[in-house]
């Protein structure tokens, strides 16, 4: 199969591709997923096949608009205008309980729920518009492996198994959607994203709970993005605590290691030896955005036996940082035996 990639003026032609029950990447602003008609469970059963994704892991929805959701929930939390008119478009994901029969098991995971976000990106806006049909959408990667923030990302992964990418640069948040669970009586984060535990509780005057389990692969997830082990590159990753560099970096010469830094300009200037992705500055918001990138380039570079990663506060936006990188390091710190 030969994979397009679509244009501005294109959107048309990528939307016509999702009609036929075709498979066509999306951007958003956090990372780009991976297209289909949500009505059509033939289509969405692709995209698990494409992934090598488990079938029982729901799907999030992408809507257009707060309205394009009623056809489906069965009941809104009574703070769900609030959180909409402040939150959406957005890097937000809502779980609400539907209608019986609404959407295919195959979108739900089998589950009584379902998972709605409507992303602020023009492009794909357009393209959910132009299909005429909201459209389902997990990262468009190989299932488990970092999620893609650029197109090419997307055709490195998926080349020859889907139709089409609709490319929009690099996306500008870099890990995926905090997922907020509307379906009980308590707001319940159960993946933490760009929209804070912080920003949340300011806006709606409550404490909002994170839900911290983490699923084993016998258990079906409720959100996607709640496996122990995710986001994984095949290189080994470990998290490097801000008082341990120095150690790590002497154990992995005692051991003829060679080691891949994703850092902080600040950590990286510190060992110039070592191959390296440096985030664009020090702050959190870009350790984010160059995550996935780094991960990514650091293993496909293949100059490395492990990758050293530095750890961030576990708190505002670096709450989201840190779910992605323990994952991608299956919860393991440097500790040296």
């Amino acid at each position: 199969m030969e994979t397009k990639v679509f244009q501005s003026d294109q959107i048309n032609q990528a939307a016509a591709l999702l009609r036929q029950g075709e498979l066509v990447a999306f951007p958003t602003e956090t990372v780009y997923g991976l297209g289909a008609n949500a009505l059509l469970p033939e289509s969405v059963k692709q995209v698990f096949s494409v992934k090598g994704r488990p079938s029982d892991n729901p799907l999030i929805v992408h809507v257009t608009d707060f309205s394009m959701t009623k056809e489906y929930v069965e009941s809104y939390h009574p703070l769900t205008e609030k959180i909409v008119q402040h939150f959406w478009p957005g890097p937000l994901t809502l779980i609400f309980s539907i209608k019986t029969g609404s959407l295919s098991p195959v979108v739900t995971g089998g589950l009584s729920t379902a998972a709605f976000r409507m992303p602020d990106n023009k492009k794909t806006l357009s393209l959910i518009e132009e299909t005429g049909a909201p459209l389902v959408g997990p990262s468009a990667n190989t299932s488990g492996k970092p999620s893609p923030t650029t197109a090419l990302h997307v055709y490195h992964d998926l080349k020859g198994k889907i139709a089409g990418i609709l490319d929009d640069g690099a996306t500008q948040i870099g890990v995926e959607s905090t997922v907020l669970d509307l379906s009980g009586e308590v707001p319940t984060i159960l993946r933490p994203g760009a929209v804070t535990k912080e920003k949340l509780e300011e806006v709606l005057g409550i404490e909002v709970p994170l839900d911290k389990h983490l699923v084993t692969e016998s258990e079906t997830p409720k959100a996607p993005g709640m496996k122990y082990k995710h986001y994984s590159p095949d290189t080994p990753v470990l998290m490097i605590k801000p008082a341990d560099w120095k150690q790590a970096i002497a154990w992995a010469e005692m051991n003829n290691k060679k080691v891949g830094l994703l850092t902080t300009p600040k950590i990286a200037d510190q060992y110039r030896s070592a191959d390296r992705f440096v985030f664009a500055d020090d702050t959190i918001e870009a350790a984010t955005r160059g995550l996935f990138s780094g991960l990514r380039a650091l293993d496909e570079a293949q100059k490395a036996d492990i990758i050293f990663a530095e750890v961030f506060p576990d708190d505002h936006l670096g709450l989201a940082y840190m779910n992605r990188l323990k994952k991608a390091a299956a919860q393991n710190y440097f500790a040296e035996k």
